[in-house]
């Protein structure tokens, strides 16, 4: 196969996971990403699954392994922070490591970055394809001319923007809203998440490896929400967290004081294919699974799978439908149980949320 230029938009997981197995197969992988540099905040994420293997083959486990938090349990209390329930997690039973994500995207941008060309601080602004190639003019750079383009630039993806079209055709929001900022001290409790539940809601200090965090779940109609607004973003978790006690204040707090508060909407990405011309999409800008930590761990093995189509398939169409056909497989089943996982971590009602404690008591590891 003649080497071929391809163009991966976003340095993230998928991004520079995608970069490496294409390098290392005979392309030349450029990466645009619009932040100034690899970010440094993060909330923890887990590499499990299918993932596993794919970091293995990379040479990368031993660095994930140095960087991953030292969770073991969750400690599920109620709306006066007692403990009802103890459960272990899936890095103490050694089948997953849990990670910071930016820790995780730093980690396979080390692995990616040299045999790749990474631009950062700059974005694609029009892509223009013919049966040859792709044109791509961006914010700050040169156009130049690409054989093939990849979308990985995650839930508010500008490459899905300029070639499926916009953003509200596609993603679909569950009702559910994530915030997270770092805790801004130490924990008493390194090896426990603090998980506090009421009816909706879920407020989470996560001890990570050495920046505690904050997290807040919890089920909204929000109007005009922009996820731009940092501002709309204090606003919305204040005014949905105001009525709790336990820790919640001081934490709300802190995130009136924050200038990295990240808050998006959780969303569900529907496109009927993920492929135009020469132009596809990978990780959260195809099939976003932003709830339970699947994202990352299905963001490594999509790039990997798709490299492997690239790799074994001389036409790029009928590599880029073997890609979708192969994963979909692993992230449908992901999406159609949503609901369910979403009743485990953010019950709906106090029967529901009594219920998910019951069942955490009885679950192996629970106590």
């Amino acid at each position: 196969m003649t080497t071929r230029n391809v163009l991966i938009s976003g340095a993230g997981v998928a991004g520079s996971t995608l970069a490496f197995w294409l390098a290392r197969n005979g392309f030349r992988p450029t990466v645009v990403e619009r932040s100034a540099g690899q970010r440094s905040s993060g909330s923890p994420v887990d590499v499990r699954g299918p993932a596993l293997p794919v970091a293995e083959a990379m040479g990368v486990l031993p660095s994930l392994r140095a960087v991953a938090t030292r969770t073991r349990r969750m400690r599920l209390l109620n709306a006066a922070g007692r403990r009802v329930a103890t459960v272990a997690m899936g890095a103490a039973r050694g089948d997953e490591i849990e990670i910071p994500r930016a820790d995780l995207a730093d980690v396979l941008y080390r692995a990616a970055r040299d045999d790749t060309e990474f631009l950062f601080d700059d974005t694609i602004t029009e892509l223009r394809q013919d049966e040859d190639g792709v044109d791509v003019t961006f914010d700050r750079a040169a156009p130049r001319r690409f054989d093939l383009v990849i979308g990985a630039d995650g839930l508010h993806s500008a490459v899905r923007r300029l070639v499926f079209g916009p953003e509200y055709d596609f993603v679909r929001p569950t009702g559910i809203y994530v915030a997270t900022t770092p805790l801004g001290e130490p924990v008493d409790h390194p090896h426990d998440v603090l998980i506090q539940n009421t009816p909706g809601r879920l407020v989470c200090i996560h001890p990570s490896r050495d920046k505690a965090m904050v997290a807040f779940i919890f089920r909204s109609e929000v109007k005009g929400f922009d996820h731009r607004d940092l501002d709309q973003h204090k606003r919305i978790v204040t005014e949905a967290h105001a009525d709790l006690g336990w820790r919640v204040p001081q934490l709300l707090a802190q995130v009136q004081a924050a200038d990295d508060l990240f808050f998006d909407a959780v969303s569900q990405v529907d496109l009927p294919t993920w492929s135009r011309g020469r132009i596809t999409l990978l990780g959260d800008a195809s099939s976003s699974l932003s709830l339970l930590g699947d994202g990352s761990s299905l963001a490594i093995a999509g790039a990997h799978i798709l490299a492997t189509a690239l790799t074994g398939q001389p036409d790029h169409a009928a590599a880029f439908r073997q890609y979708e056909t192969t994963h979909r497989a692993l992230v449908t089943p992901k999406q159609r149980g949503f609901n369910r996982a979403a009743a485990l971590l953010v019950p709906k009602t106090r029967f529901g949320l009594a219920t998910r404690n019951l069942v955490a008591r009885l679950w192996p590891g629970g106590i």
